[in-house]
């Protein structure tokens, strides 16, 4: 997984549901450790900005009725963000020119933007309802439906089995 795909899951799921309630892990100190390991400053205003980010991108990858919405704030977002090119002995680096709050939302949205380009269709919610976590498809027939077999997948064709026994 390269850097892009593992700051957008990072992002995307930090907000589990965990014994029925949503723990979102963009708040108080936790939040503050996430930004900080992708390189944030962990301050209020980025993580107010982070959360309404992945709120953002979550809408748009379920394709909810606030997508519309979710796209204007994504837009907002990378409003005003450059990226400038700088020579390197190893190539050329972009460099993006942001407010240092704003560099951790800007990077989550390009990484949202990176991801869909270069794998359609592979970005997608849990299948299980009940999961609030998105995982990206890699198998090769994109058929992969939970974030996790081990738990919502067993889950979810356990549900279908008992339900199949009751019928």
């Amino acid at each position: 997984m390269d850097r892009d795909e593992e700051l957008l899951l990072a992002v995307l799921n930090s907000a589990p549901v965990v014994d029925g309630h949503r723990d979102d892990r963009l708040a108080g100190a936790s939040g503050r450790e996430l930004a900080r390991s992708w390189g944030g400053t962990g301050t209020a205003a980025e993580l107010d900005r982070l959360r309404r980010t992945r709120d953002a991108i979550q809408a748009v990858v379920r394709g909810d009725a606030a997508a519309p919405a979710a796209v204007a704030d994504l837009a907002s977002v990378v409003e005003g963000a450059v990226r400038t090119p700088r020579v390197t002995a190893d190539g050329v680096v972009w460099e993006l020119r942001v407010p240092r709050d704003d560099r951790l939302p800007v990077d989550a949205v390009l990484a949202w933007s990176t991801v869909t380009a270069r794998l359609p269709g592979r970005l997608r919610p849990c299948a299980n309802d009940e999961c609030e976590l998105f995982l990206l498809d890699r198998s090769r027939p994109g058929t992969a439906r939970w974030c996790s077999m081990a738990t919502c997948g067993n889950r979810m064709k356990a549900r279908t089995h008992a339900q199949r026994v009751r019928d």
